[in-house]
Formats: C-alpha cells, sequence, structure tokens
C-alpha cells in the first residue's frame, strides 16, 4: 500500500469514527425535541387508540412530546414508506401491526424493504379483533353467518379498512377456513368502514375490539367471534372463532414500533428501557384493557424474529385467497 493509499484509508476511518461518535454523542442526549410515531392507519382504529395511551406515557417519561401523525392508505405502506426514508436518528419511528408482514406479501412491489429498511425497537400490545354483525343482518352466531353465506354467496358484504389490512386478511381468512364467498368492501380506514358498519350499509366486518367495544355493549352490533386463540377479557362471553367451529382459525393483532434502518442502538435501547417501565404500571393496564389491548413486551431481537416470522405466515394466507394488489 503506497503513503497515499494509506493516507486516505486513515482520513476515510477518522470520518467513519466522527461519524459514530456524533451518533453515540445524540444517543446519550436523546431525546432533546419532539418524537414523531407515524401511525399508518386511520385515527382511532385498533392500532392508534393503544399507541395514543402509549405515546402519552412515553411523552412523560422522556420529558420531550412524543406525537402521533396519522398516514393511513394502501394497505399502511404510504406511512411506512416514509419512516423507511427518514434519518435513522429516532425522532421518525413508526408504529407497526401484523399488516406490516400482510402488505409484504399482498403487492407486488413494495417502495421499501419490510425488514432491511427498519430497525425494530419493540413489541408493546397484543389485540385480538372481533367479528361483528349488524343486526338487521339477522344473525347472532357464526354458524349462522355461516349458513347465510352459503345460501347467498357472494352477496354478504364484510368492510375492511383497506386492502392489505388487518381486517381485510383477517376476514379472508376466516371466509377460507369457512368454505364461504363473501364480498370485500374495502375503505380508506377504518373510521369510514366502522361509520358504514354502524349504519348497516355493510354488515360485516372484524374490526379491532377498541373500536366497536361500546357499540358491541350497546347493542348496535352482535359480537359473534373474537380472533384470537384465546377469549377476551374484555368480551368473555364472547367466543373465539376456532371454538365457534371454525377450526384453526387463531389471528391476534400484535403492535410494536420500528424505525429506519440503522437507528442507534443506543436510542432502541433508551426507548425499550423507557416503555417497558412504562408497560408495568397499573394504570395503563386497565387503560389498554378498555380498548381491548394487553400490555406484551418483545424486545428488538425477539420482535424482529416475530416479524421475520409472520411473513411466511400470511404468505401462506395471501396465496390461499389469492389475493394480490398492483
Amino acid at each position: 500500500m503506497t503513503p497515499r493509499m494509506i493516507t486516505v484509508v486513515s482520513l476515510l476511518a477518522a470520518m467513519l469514527g466522527l461519524g459514530l461518535a456524533a451518533l453515540d454523542a445524540a444517543a446519550q442526549g436523546y431525546p432533546t425535541r419532539a418524537v414523531r410515531i407515524i401511525v399508518p392507519f386511520s385515527p382511532g382504529g385498533a392500532a392508534d387508540t393503544p399507541g395514543r395511551l402509549l405515546a402519552a406515557k412515553l411523552s412523560e417519561a422522556l420529558g420531550k412530546q412524543v406525537v402521533l401523525d396519522n398516514r393511513p392508505g394502501a394497505g399502511s405502506t404510504i406511512g411506512t414508506d416514509i419512516v423507511a426514508k427518514s434519518a435513522p436518528d429516532g425522532y421518525t419511528l413508526l408504529l407497526i401491526s401484523n399488516t406490516h408482514a400482510i402488505s409484504a406479501n399482498l403487492y407486488k412491489t413494495l417502495p421499501y424493504d419490510p425488514i432491511k429498511d427498519f430497525s425494530p425497537v419493540l413489541q408493546f400490545a397484543t389485540s385480538p379483533n372481533v367479528l361483528v354483525a349488524h343486526p338487521t343482518l339477522q344473525v347472532k352466531s357464526v354458524q349462522e353467518l355461516i349458513a347465510l353465506a352459503k345460501a347467498k354467496p357472494g352477496q354478504i358484504a364484510y368492510a375492511s379498512s383497506g386492502n392489505g389490512s388487518s381486517q381485510h386478511l383477517f376476514t379472508a381468512l376466516f371466509a377460507s377456513l369457512a368454505n364461504i364467498d363473501m364480498k370485500h368492501v374495502p375503505y380508506k380506514g377504518s373510521g369510514q368502514a366502522r361509520t358504514d358498519l354502524l349504519a348497516g350499509q355493510i354488515p360485516v366486518s372484524i374490526p379491532g375490539i377498541a373500536s366497536v367495544i361500546q357499540q358491541i355493549r350497546g347493542g348496535s352490533l352482535i359480537a359473534l367471534g373474537v380472533t384470537g386463540a384465546k377469549r377476551s377479557p374484555q368480551l368473555p362471553d364472547v367466543p373465539t372463532i376456532a371454538e365457534a367451529g371454525v377450526k384453526g382459525y387463531a389471528a391476534d393483532q400484535w403492535l410494536g414500533v420500528v424505525g429506519p434502518a440503522k437507528t442507534p442502538r443506543d436510542i432502541v435501547a433508551k426507548l425499550n428501557t423507557e416503555i417497558a417501565r412504562i408497560l408495568k404500571q397499573p394504570d395503563l393496564h386497565k387503560q389498554f384493557a378498555n380498548v381491548g389491548a394487553e400490555p406484551d413486551y418483545l424486545g428488538p431481537e425477539e420482535f424482529g424474529a416475530l416479524i421475520e416470522a409472520e411473513l411466511p405466515k400470511w404468505a401462506k394466507v395471501v396465496k390461499a385467497t389469492g389475493l394480490q394488489i398492483n
């Protein structure tokens, strides 16, 4: 190696060292300003509501405002792409759910890589969805819905918060396992879907429990079954869909946070420390319970492994249902 080459290598090494030192310094003082968590779903949904409860607690813990920024659309890919292309400084994060893995299989092309373009931070909650029907449909159980759908193939419509959303795939999985044909009506967000569901314009949906629990309790919607492997504490008298006769059905919604790829490990560690402490607070447990969620912590390595495991799981569902977009 010539003296000139040695000099160039030394300069590059020094520059790299300065860059790493700057990142370390930034991580040690983090945060010095507001942190934005992009939610790629509409406000008031099963992911958004627990996210807001967590953000309020995290604002107190960090001493800086943690703001949720809703960027719904295209099966969560619009908001997700924003974070994938953001600076990895811990000030722009992403709230994700199963939809992150679903969209990776549902869309032929994505402007980001669902694994390589993100740094897993943590999982903070799980929540089942609930199969509901409007009273005008005159069904009171999963089996009655299946019987009606078989008598009227392709005529029973179900609402979802958009193509590729968890509501979409959870219902498609139900229809596939129950061997029925239902009509999918995608909306631009869970809020719009819920409005038409409550009005009886669309008779069936599988929204998050948080978004419809008051309507279930008030009788304006009928809960037929929960999507998880076990009953929900919020709806203890409602069977799981598997219990109701659809063998093999289980689809819990998990919620977590990721950052852009190469988010400093010190920042990830600080967020984990603070959020793990928050998730132990009894009042947060009560707040989560009120919206149909349960605190469920996984650290960055475990959460990363979960995301990777979810990709092939939902690939099978997408393939079985023949669903694909663009």
